[in-house]
């Protein structure tokens, strides 16, 4: 349950956190970072140390209890707050890609679906009543268009109040119809999954299809009136009176390596260009053609590229065939004829053979199809 990442693996991973910044700057976040251990006091204001204590890794320090997050909310409370606030920040944005902690059972932990340590893609909004419609709406437009950029599908589900929640009847009531009212306003299908909400609020759930059909719950959309209340947040209105923002609370990926695992799933290893951890190997027929092979790899790898070189002792069909399985999306074949001319015979993973082209003709290729 605790995943290790590889070079490649980590790759990947950094592809899609750079690819999360800068979505998240055009939508106007910011971006924090908050520490993996906080005491007790702190879960007990949240309501984890009495709703998901049996979920915390705990530890004693200096005889205080201390928990590792399991979420990454308690502390962006503490961020919101410390400093005052004015109606004219909010709404205000905060992402962070919070590395938590739960002890799952055992039995539940599913390759990188399901694991007690991963990377979240959080972000909490701090708003005004006014403003719940359409900061919903901003975030399931954002959520929309990443699941797009991969080709997922999905479907939506509406969780609603479980036995062991807090706050009172007319937060929820007043939190699951705006959560309601932004599904209904975009024309959004969903089905109600009662009792499944978060035991602070309700939240709209985004389940990804995979290319073999099967669902992943991602992406979630949580509307919470209680955080605000118990961490006494405050923001001073324009009436100059304090008033307590409303929180929402989302991710979009869910967990990194939980999206990581579909993505790996959905695309059967043959990733897009953009996000291949290798995105061309060069395979010289023989070593002595390595040095002309190595100066292509450093080309490339100069023009921005992520590329690698195999220049072993082996026959060619060999590297090409190792390359293939490896989901290689461009493989540069080198040999006396290019080496002669400064040329490189190009084959595309999923096209074969693309002939022998000089190696701006090849860049041009590769910038088309987006690197």
């Amino acid at each position: 349950g605790f995943p290790f990442f590889l070079p490649k693996g980590l790759v990947l991973k950094n592809l899609l956190i750079d690819y999360w910044r800068k979505l998240h700057t055009r939508e106007g976040y910011v971006e924090i970072a908050t520490p993996m251990l906080l005491n007790r006091q702190l879960w007990e204001t949240s309501g984890h140390w009495g709703h998901y204590r049996e979920n915390m890794y705990t530890t004693v320090i200096d005889e205080t209890d201390f928990a590792i997050k399991p979420m990454n909310c308690p502390g962006g409370m503490l961020v919101y707050k410390m400093e005052p606030h004015s109606y004219r920040e909010l709404p205000m944005r905060i992402g962070e890609l919070g590395v938590i902690h739960r002890n799952e059972k055992s039995g539940t932990l599913h390759g990188l679906m399901r694991v007690r340590c991963c990377t979240q893609d959080d972000a909490h909004i701090f708003m005004t009543p006014e403003q719940i419609p359409e900061e919903i709406k901003g975030v399931v437009r954002l959520i929309d268009e990443v699941y797009s950029d991969f080709g997922f599908s999905y479907h939506v589900e509406l969780s609603t109040r479980p036995e062991n929640s807090i706050g009172s009847d007319e937060d929820w009531e007043m939190a699951t119809n705006g959560l309601k009212s932004a599904l209904d306003d975009l024309g959004l299908s969903y089905v109600v999954n009662e009792g499944d909400g978060a035991f602070y609020g309700p939240k709209i759930d985004f389940h990804l299809e995979d290319s073999i059909g099967r669902t992943w719950q991602c992406g979630t959309i949580q509307l919470d009136f209680q955080l605000p209340q118990r961490f006494e947040a405050e923001y001073i209105g324009e009436d100059g009176n304090k008033h307590r923002p409303i929180m929402i609370h989302r991710v979009v990926f869910g967990s990194i390596e939980r999206f990581i695992g579909i993505l790996i799933e959905h695309f059967a290893g043959k990733f897009p260009l953009w996000l291949s951890p290798v995105q061309v190997k060069v395979l010289s027929i023989s070593e002595k053609y390595n040095d002309y092979a190595k100066k292509i790899e450093m080309d490339l790898k100069k023009e921005g590229l992520r590329c690698e070189m195999d220049g072993r002792a082996e026959k060619i069909g060999y590297k090409i065939r190792t390359a293939q399985l490896e989901r290689i999306p461009y493989m540069l074949v080198i040999g006396e004829r290019e080496a002669e001319t400064g040329s490189v015979s190009v084959r595309k993973r999923d096209d074969g053979d693309l002939g022998s082209m000089p190696i701006k003709q090849l860049l041009e290729i590769l910038h088309e199809e987006g690197i």
